[in-house]
């Protein structure tokens, strides 16, 4: 029987991040193969996420990272069981580390993402590896990605939720500054579109539709019903897009206003809200 010495338990610990008494016997298991034992580690990932297939992995992190020159960004969400794994330092490294891969390397789909190379394995290797260690059903659940001239980010508090945002302009002269302060209304107002021409014609035809019901359930009459049901659209409009909104910043001025003193020129173009 092959003999595992404490410091030999200690660094495939240190690779992996599993369990000591875990990397014993995936150490004994492979007689002291290394390469085996981290195999074997992942195998234990793949049945424990096998047993758990049907938990709800409703916890997680969200994750924002942009590139250097400030024309891309990504999000992704880790999901996992338990707000107690959600909050623990290694997983949220682990989910940070994982979207810096996305984004370095130009992926756009979860399939391209999980079978990427990643820390000596791919990026599902590792996502195994992290079930295994945790005994909780853990995915990469969502994958976001923008390009502009200028892209923002932007992580609330606890990760929760993140935001990116896609500018017309790169990000000097207070461009980068005006985009963090558009991406924290983003997350607090949650707007649907940039705009209302960015709004699907789907929607429109809901919210109309909607509208007139309401104006006709109030008793006006049909003939103008229409009319008043555009005065509540424009209202909608308003609440919902987010050049329209009042910016919170400064309610007596729309996010287009705020943007237009920092910029003349200067619009956002898209954006991505997302969270747990």
């Amino acid at each position: 029987m092959t003999t595992i010495t404490a410091a030999e338990v200690n660094k495939l610990r240190q690779q992996t991040g599993a369990g000591m008494m875990d990397c014993r016997k995936a150490l004994v298991e492979s007689e002291g193969d290394f390469e085996k034992a981290i195999d074997y580690l992942r195998k234990k990932g793949a049945k424990v996420a096998a047993l758990r297939s049907d938990r709800d992995a409703r916890e997680g992190v969200v994750i924002a990272a942009t590139a250097e020159d400030g024309k891309s960004g990504v999000i992704i969400t880790l999901s996992c069981e338990t707000d107690f794994v959600a909050k623990n330092a290694a997983f949220i490294a682990f989910a940070q580390a994982v979207a810096n891969t996305a984004l370095t390397g130009h992926f756009s789909s979860l399939e391209a993402l999980n079978a990427a190379p990643f820390q000596g394995a791919t990026v599902n290797d590792k996502v195994m590896e992290q079930v295994g260690r945790i005994g909780e059903k853990v995915s990469i659940s969502r994958l976001e990605r923008i390009q502009a001239d200028g892209v923002v980010s932007y992580i609330h508090a606890g990760n929760r939720m993140a935001v990116l945002v896609g500018l017309n302009k790169p990000l000097n002269n207070g461009v980068a500054s005006a985009g963090k302060d558009v991406a924290m209304q983003i997350a607090a107002m949650n707007p649907i579109a940039v705009d209302q021409a960015s709004i699907p014609e789907s929607v429109l035809n809901r919210e109309k539709e909607i509208a007139i019901e309401q104006v006709k359930a109030e008793g006006k009459p049909a003939g103008i019903a229409e009319k008043i049901a555009m005065g509540k659209l424009n209202k909608f409009f308003k609440d919902n897009t987010l050049l329209a909104q009042p910016f919170v910043k400064d309610t007596n001025q729309t996010v287009a206003d705020f943007l237009h003193s920092v910029d003349p020129g200067l619009l956002v173009t898209l954006f991505k809200r997302v969270s747990l």
